[in-house]
């Protein structure tokens, strides 16, 4: 007998009228970024994952989903949320070529 697994069903989608990636786990919206389009760019505003589902992996899952779907559409990121701008330089140089700006501080 084959074991079963408890693995929740994570997906994560662009939510266009919220302006927002969103993660599911289950079904249950778990997390989100908030984003904003300005002048070809895409503003990353706010990174959240509701504390019952913290320590799972979610914020990178979305980081990484929202940072491809700009590339996808050949677009840049103005990433003022710290947490994409932590992603962002951990994963350099994997995402610089997204930067308007290069990232200071």
């Amino acid at each position: 007998m084959a074991p079963m697994t408890d693995e929740p069903q994570v997906t994560v989608s662009d939510n266009p009228s919220e302006s927002r990636f969103e993660v599911r786990v289950d079904g249950t919206l778990a997390g989100f970024v908030v984003y904003e389009k300005h002048a070809g760019a895409v503003v990353l505003v706010h990174t959240e994952v509701f504390e019952e589902y913290e320590g799972q992996g979610l914020a990178g899952q979305l980081a990484r989903t929202a940072l491809d779907a700009v590339r996808a559409a050949d677009g840049k990121i103005v990433p003022l949320c710290p947490y994409i701008r932590a992603y962002v330089r951990k994963h350099a140089p994997e995402y610089d070529d997204l930067l308007r700006a290069p990232l200071k501080d």
